[in-house]
C-alpha cells in the first residue's frame, strides 16, 4: 500500500492511500477475508499481494470476536461423525426452517463450512478431535442434529489470534487506530460502486487543520464492523461495538432483517453470555430488591415441581435464546427474569454453590427427578457432583476460569444477570459473493444479512468465514485492477469530505444548544431495550419511533457536543442515532404487515396468549404469523431526502441445480464462475497457475 498523495479541499489536506482492497474491522471476519484475499492472489500470480491488501481498524482485541464468548462458544458446521452422515442440503434446510432466509445462501454456507472450519484448524485453532479424527460434534439451539463444535470459551478470540498470525506472516498491513466515517461511492443506479472509504485518523483528531480525516482511494471495500452492541441498554456485547450501519445506509446498501435480533441470559459485569453448561449444571435462580436485601427464590412458584423447573433451567443450556414458541417451556424463564427486573425493578442473580432452594412444600432438587433428557446427559458427562458449581468444574473449567480472569470467583460469589441483546440475524442484503447491492462494496460477518429469523448456535461464526472467503474469491478473479486515477478519485471523495469536514467543525465549536452526546446516547439505549427489545408492540414502535425522528432533527438542526476525549464520540452517537430510526422502521413495519412472535422476540397484543396462567396481562401476545416466513423485509436510506423506504423481498429458494464434472472444470478453467459485473471479465485460469 502507498501513500497516492493527498486530497486539497478548502484549506484542509487530507491523505490519499491507494490500494485494490480495504477490509474494515479486525474480527474473526475481517481477518479471514483479508488472509483468504492474499492467498488467492498469490495464487492467481499477482506480485506482491500483501501491499493490494490493508486492514483498518479501531483496534486489534476491541471487537465482538475478541471480546464475546459463551461456555463453549460454538462453531456450527457440517458433522463430521463417522455413524451418522450429513449432507450440506440438510445443513441449507436447518439454516432456512424458519423462513426469511435466502436459500442459495444457507447453501453455500453449507458447502463452505468445512472450508471454513479446516481453515481454522490448519491455523491452529484448538477445535478438539478424537483418536480417529473425528470433530466430534454436540447438539445446540436450534439445531436437529449434533453439528456444533468448539474450542472453548475463547473460541472466536482464538480465530482472531491464529488469523491475525497468518496475516503477519504474509505481511498484510493492519492500520490501527480508524473508523470509518463513510463508504466513497461512484456512478449511479446499476453502474454505482463503491470506489473508496472516509475515515478518522482517531489518533488525529484533534488535528486543527484536517480533523484527522483520512481517505482510502480502493478498488474494493469490504466491511466486516460487527454488529449494533451499542444500540441497547442491557447488552452483552462488548462496550464500544457500534457497527457502520449508518455510513452503509447513508451509501445506498439496503438492509435486510433487521427485526431479527436474538436476546438471552447473560451477566451484567462483566457482560458474558449464560448458555450451554452454564444452565445445564441447573444453578440456582433468585432475586434481591436494590440493595441486595429481599432474597425471593421467584422461579419457584411458577413450576409445578422442583423437577420440573430444574428441568427447565438445564434446557435453557441449548435452548438458550429467547423464543416465543418454547412458552410455556424454558423460555419462561427469560420472562420471569425479564418481569423481576423490568417489572418489578428488582436484580436477579444466578448461584453456583446452591442447587435451587425448595420453597412452600417444593421436594428439594434431586438430579435424579430431571427429565429423560436432562438426566442422561448429565449421566452421560458424569455430572452428578453435588453443587452445581462441582458440576460445572468438572464439565467445563474453562468457563470457571475465563471468570476468573475477568475478576469473578464463581467458587465465592454469584453472578447477576439479564436478558441482554446477543446477536443481529438480519444485515444488509449481499448476493452469492457476499457483495452488496453496490458493486466493489462487500458485507462479511454480523453486518451482513444471512440468517433469517432463526439460526443454530455457532452458524454465525461459520457464516463469517464463509463470506470472507468468498468476497476473496470475488475480488481476485473479478475486481483484482487498480484503484482509480487520483483525479477521478477525488471528484467523488470531496463532497463526502466536505460534508464530514462541516459535521465535524460543528461538534468541534461547541455551539450553544448542542446536545449532549453521552444523555442523547442513553435515551436511544433506553427506548431501545424499552420498546424494541424482547417485547414489542405496535403502539410502542409507533411512539419509539417518533421519538427517535424527533431526536434526529435535533441532532441534525443543533449538533452534538464533543467530549474530552474528541469529536469521534459524538460522531457516533449520530450514527447510533440513525441506526436506531432503521431498526425501528423495520420493526414498526413488519408489525404492520401483520408479523406475530416470531425468533427472539413476543409481539404484546391484547387477548392474545398468556405464557402462564399467573401473568399480567401485559405478557399476553400474538403467534406467529408463518405466512410471512415467505417475506424478507428490506430497509433503505434516501440521505437527500432523509426518508427511509421499506420493500418486501421474496426468499430466493435452494438450489437445485445439478453439476456435469467435465462442464464444472471448463468453467473453472476460464474462470466463468465467477461472472463479471459493470464490464468486468473474469480472470480465466488457464493464464496463471
Amino acid at each position: 500500500m502507498t501513500q497516492q498523495g493527498e486530497l486539497e479541499l478548502d484549506g484542509m489536506s487530507v491523505p490519499v492511500h491507494m490500494l485494490n482492497t480495504v477490509v474494515v474491522g479486525s474480527g474473526a471476519a475481517g481477518l479471514n477475508c483479508a488472509a483468504r484475499l492474499f492467498r488467492e492472489l498469490e495464487e492467481c500470480g499477482v506480485r506482491n499481494p500483501a501491499e493490494q491488501v490493508a486492514v483498518i481498524t479501531h483496534g486489534i482485541g476491541t471487537g465482538t470476536s475478541h471480546n464475546s464468548g459463551s461456555d463453549k462458544q460454538t462453531y456450527y458446521k457440517l458433522g463430521l461423525d463417522a455413524v451418522e452422515g450429513d449432507a450440506a442440503v440438510e445443513f441449507a434446510r436447518t439454516l432456512t426452517a424458519a423462513g426469511c432466509a435466502h436459500g442459495d445462501l444457507a447453501l453455500i454456507e453449507a458447502v463452505n463450512s468445512m472450508r471454513g472450519f479446516f481453515h481454522l484448524v490448519e491455523a491452529g485453532v484448538p477445535f478438539p478431535h478424537n483418536e480417529r479424527g473425528e470433530y466430534v460434534g454436540y447438539k445446540t439451539d436450534h439445531d436437529p442434529s449434533q453439528r456444533a463444535t468448539s474450542a472453548g470459551p475463547w473460541t472466536s478470540r482464538f480465530m482472531v489470534q491464529k488469523l491475525l498470525a497468518q496475516l503477519k506472516r504474509y505481511g498484510v498491513r493492519i492500520m490501527g487506530g480508524y473508523h470509518l466515517l463513510a463508504v466513497i461511492t461512484t456512478g449511479a443506479g446499476a453502474r454505482k460502486r463503491a470506489c473508496g472509504a472516509l475515515c478518522t485518523d482517531i489518533a488525529a483528531q484533534g488535528d486543527r487543520q484536517n480533523h484527522g480525516l483520512t481517505l482510502f482511494n480502493c478498488r474494493n471495500l469490504v466491511v466486516a464492523g460487527g454488529g449494533p452492541g451499542e444500540l441497547y441498554d442491557i447488552s452483552v456485547y462488548p462496550k464500544g461495538q457500534m457497527g457502520p450501519y449508518a455510513a452503509l445506509l447513508e451509501a445506498g446498501a439496503s438492509a435486510e432483517n433487521l427485526t431479527e435480533l436474538q436476546f438471552g441470559l447473560a451477566s451484567l459485569q462483566p457482560r458474558w453470555n449464560l448458555s450451554g453448561t452454564y444452565q445445564q449444571v441447573i444453578p440456582r435462580y433468585y432475586s434481591t430488591d436494590a440493595d441486595g436485601g429481599d432474597v425471593q427464590e421467584f422461579l419457584n412458584p411458577w413450576f409445578d415441581s422442583m423437577g420440573q423447573m430444574a428441568t427447565s433451567i438445564f434446557l435453557k443450556g441449548y435452548q438458550w435464546p429467547f423464543d416465543p414458541q418454547k412458552l410455556p417451556g424454558s423460555s419462561l424463564i427469560d420472562v420471569l427474569v425479564q418481569e423481576e427486573m423490568v417489572g418489578k425493578g428488582r436484580r436477579v442473580f444466578m448461584d453456583f454453590l446452591r442447587n435451587p432452594v425448595p420453597t412452600d412444600g417444593m421436594e428439594p432438587f434431586r438430579l435424579e427427578d430431571l427429565g429423560d433428557e436432562a438426566r442422561t446427559y448429565l449421566e452421560k458427562s458424569g455430572a452428578n457432583q453435588v453443587r452445581p458449581i462441582e458440576r460445572l468444574a468438572h464439565m467445563n473449567q474453562p468457563s470457571i476460569d475465563l471468570y476468573h480472569q475477568m475478576g469473578v470467583n464463581l467458587w465465592q460469589e454469584p453472578l447477576e444477570v439479564g436478558v441482554c441483546c446477543q446477536h443481529c440475524n438480519g444485515g444488509f442484503a449481499v448476493d452469492r459473493w457476499w457483495e452488496s447491492g453496490i458493486a466493489n462494496l462487500f458485507v462479511i460477518g454480523e453486518l451482513a444479512g444471512t440468517h433469517g429469523v432463526k439460526r443454530p448456535g455457532g452458524s454465525a461464526l461459520n457464516a463469517g468465514q464463509v463470506g470472507g472467503l468468498r468476497a476473496a474469491q470475488r475480488i481476485a478473479h473479478v475486481y483484482y485492477g487498480d484503484a482509480d486515477p487520483l483525479e477521478e478519485f477525488r471528484e467523488a471523495a470531496a463532497p463526502v469530505v466536505r460534508r464530514f469536514a462541516r459535521l465535524v467543525g460543528h461538534v468541534k465549536e461547541r455551539p450553544d444548544g448542542a446536545l449532549d452526546n453521552a444523555e442523547v446516547k442513553r435515551s436511544i439505549q433506553h427506548r431501545m431495550s424499552a420498546r424494541a427489545g424482547m417485547v414489542r408492540s405496535a403502539d410502542g414502535l409507533r411512539q419509539a419511533l417518533s421519538e427517535a425522528e424527533e431526536q434526529w432533527a435535533r441532532i441534525t438542526e443543533a449538533g452534538l457536543v464533543q467530549s474530552e476525549d474528541g469529536y469521534l464520540c459524538a460522531v457516533q452517537v449520530r450514527e447510533l442515532a440513525l441506526a436506531q430510526r432503521a431498526f425501528l422502521e423495520a420493526m414498526l413495519g413488519l408489525i404492520e404487515r401483520g408479523e406475530g412472535s416470531r425468533g427472539s422476540h413476543l409481539v404484546a397484543e391484547p387477548g392474545g396468549i398468556l405464557p402462564h396462567p399467573d401473568l399480567g396481562d401485559e405478557w399476553r401476545f400474538r403467534p406467529e404469523n408463518e405466512d410471512l416466513r415467505d417475506e424478507i423485509l428490506s430497509v433503505g436510506y434516501d440521505p437527500e431526502a432523509d426518508e427511509f423506504g421499506l420493500q418486501v423481498v421474496r426468499p430466493r429458494p435452494l438450489p437445485q441445480a445439478e453439476y456435469w464434472f467435465e462442464n464444472t472444470w471448463a468453467e473453472f478453467r476460464k474462470g466463468s464462475l465467477f461472472r463479471g459485473r459493470n464490464g468486468d471479465d473474469p480472470r480465466p485460469h488457464d493464464t496463471y497457475g
